[in-house]
């Protein structure tokens, strides 16, 4: 039900102010943690009637919010998720224990056998094993386009998929891991309509929304499907907790949830109380991030051991890249790749050297994070598709956090005299 006492509100209010109210936690301030497994029927017409309201959508408890078991929903669960869609402008969220696991969610939702569907080149690399391995197994096939801007490109590589099988979904991961590579969102909308005129079924546009979160770039707003984000990384924002959110249509959602139920997916009332704590605070600690990120990419740029920076403040004016960055984005974000002049043993020689940046997989914490993307998060990506993506064996990921920012450029100098 919609809640027209924040309706207005814009999405830095409703990530404080959303999706819980005192009164449904014995007047709390915050949300209360519900640890419990399953929950108590006052009768067993009641146990009855709310079953059927849960799998059947009818009955004379249709609607209500008593849970069952905490597989199937809890307390916490129901504060996040109206949350999420709040914050992304969207009619329903489901939440899940990893952004991989809401991602498997909605290829087991969407794609059978003899399917097809398009992404992007780059894309993080569980994404492309999803779809470029364990689905291949069961029938269905994907094509990648080289450049999400590129209307020629998109469409030879959908007319590609569809000479294969009825295209299901489009998905665009924008900005790109870990290139900061950009998607134009308008242009994947247009095509799916056209492409349902075609074939009598419309495709569904996914974004991965991770890269800028749900302050500097609105997916929903542009007229897409369904907007996953890795709620690990900067709406978890501390590095410890896993979980993965998607907002979109309610329809499309509650074939989400069904997934969860089946395969046991669900995100735990502990992880949701974190996520709820975390996300008041994910605008300030990304415009703090972001502002870093800034001065670091100007460091880098200028350093002569870096052949180049994806930074996406960047961007020539007058590229298709920049018209669709000024359109889509309000902001440029804080992860981004750079490359060094080398390859693999320069890139190792100046990540053994950094003193105070972690080297780690992941990002969006507060620390700031650095990984080498071929021998870690692209590892089990071919070499030929590491390269259409534009990842060297000189490339490295920079998720850029809160710290002074001159002892992160401090860090990064002495590291580089290494290579």
């Amino acid at each position: 039900m919609p809640d027209k006492k924040h309706e207005g509100l814009r999405p830095e209010t409703l990530a404080v102010a959303h999706g819980y109210d005192p009164e449904m936690g014995m007047w709390s301030a915050k949300p209360p943690i519900f640890m419990t497994s399953t929950f108590v029927y006052p009768s067993a017409q009641y146990a009855k009637d709310v079953h059927e309201a849960f799998f059947d959508n009818s009955g004379p408890l249709k609607g209500s919010t008593h849970h069952i078991y905490a597989r199937l929903g809890h307390p916490g669960l129901d504060f996040l998720e109206t949350r999420l869609a709040a914050i992304d402008g969207a009619e329903a969220a489901a939440a899940f224990a990893s952004g991989m696991a809401a991602q498997s969610a909605i290829a087991l939702a969407f794609m059978r056998p003899g399917d097809s569907m398009i992404h992007g080149r780059p894309i993080y690399g569980g994404v492309d094993m999803l779809y470029n391995q364990t689905l291949t197994e069961f029938g269905a096939t994907a094509e990648a386009y080289l450049d999400g801007t590129d209307e020629v490109e998109v469409r030879r590589a959908a007319k590609a998929a569809m000479a294969r099988g009825p295209l299901k979904l489009i998905v665009a991961e924008t900005p790109a891991n870990p290139t900061a590579a950009i998607v134009d969102l308008e242009l994947m909308v247009r095509l799916a309509d056209e492409i349902g005129a075609e074939q009598g079924h419309r495709p569904l546009v996914v974004v991965d929304n991770t890269f800028l979160g749900p302050f500097a770039q609105r997916p929903i707003e542009l007229g897409v499907d369904l907007n996953m984000t890795s709620l690990t990384k900067y709406c978890g924002g501390h590095s410890d907790l896993l979980a993965g959110g998607v907002t979109g249509r309610a329809e499309l959602i509650e074939k989400l949830r069904y997934q969860r139920v089946v395969w046991g997916s669900h995100l735990d009332p502990f992880t949701s109380w974190l996520l709820l704590r975390s996300i008041e605070s994910v605008a300030v600690r990304m415009e703090r991030a972001m502002q870093n990120a800034q001065k670091v990419a100007e460091f880098l740029v200028s350093h002569p051991k870096v052949a180049g920076v994806t930074y996406l403040g960047f961007l020539k004016e007058g590229t298709r890249q920049r018209e669709v960055f000024n359109r889509q984005c309000k902001a440029a974000g804080s992860t981004f790749s750079f490359h060094l002049h080398g390859g693999e043993a320069e890139a190792f020689r100046m990540l053994d050297g950094i003193k105070l940046i972690k080297l780690a997989v992941s990002l969006g914490g507060s620390e700031t994070l650095i990984c080498h993307s071929a021998s870690t998060t692209h590892y089990a990506v071919t070499p030929e598709k590491r390269l259409e993506g534009g990842i060297t064996d000189g490339t490295m990921r920079l998720s850029v956090g809160l710290e002074h920012v001159d002892d992160l450029i401090a860090d990064l100098a002495q590291a580089l005299e290494a290579v």
